[in-house]
């Protein structure tokens, strides 16, 4: 095995570890404990849980959200989570942005060309099931995710979840 096959199966190894050891952690902590990329953990969850679809399905995937209602919106960084709840505006391209504007808390620019690809999750957090779509970027981390919202039962939007269910399966 050449030394580059030996790491990324180590780095592997790592993240089968610290998903066995806490599977339905935080990955962004699972992934700084297993020194590894959230794409990593991503990669390694049980089949069917992370759905990969081509950057270029970008502005297909953004403009069918559109139409889910209020979904929670995160930023999920070292130094934040930053959490907002709000229907996603439509986008337009300008300037080297993808700008987002409308009557919604969420707004402002995304370096649409840093996508490197969207992950549709669909796993257990904390005990629950959770849904979302992660924009990843070349780093391997989340740019941002988009969660089915739950209702006052906590448990998921019946109708969110059916789009995010249709929406997924036309990229698996």
């Amino acid at each position: 095995m050449s030394a580059l096959a030996q790491a990324s199966d180590d780095r592997r190894q790592r993240a089968l570890a610290a998903l066995a050891e806490k599977p339905d952690g935080v990955v962004e902590a699972l992934a700084a404990k297993a020194e590894v990329t959230p794409a990593e953990i991503l990669q390694v969850l049980p089949a069917g849980a992370a759905v990969i679809a081509a950057k270029d399905a970008f502005a297909n995937i953004w403009s069918d959200m559109t139409g889910w209602g209020d979904v929670l919106f995160i930023v999920h960084t070292d130094d934040i989570v930053l959490e907002a709840e709000g229907s996603l505006p439509e986008g337009s391209e300008g300037h080297g942005w993808f700008n987002i504007h409308g009557d919604s808390p969420i707004g402002g620019h995304i370096r649409k060309e840093n996508c490197a690809s969207i992950t549709f999750v669909d796993r257990q957090f904390h005990g629950r099931r959770s849904c979302s779509v992660w924009f990843m970027n070349e780093k391997g981390a989340a740019m941002f995710k988009v969660f089915v919202r739950r209702d006052e039962q906590r448990e998921l939007n019946a109708e969110q979840l059916s789009r995010f269910e249709a929406l997924r399966s036309r990229y698996a």
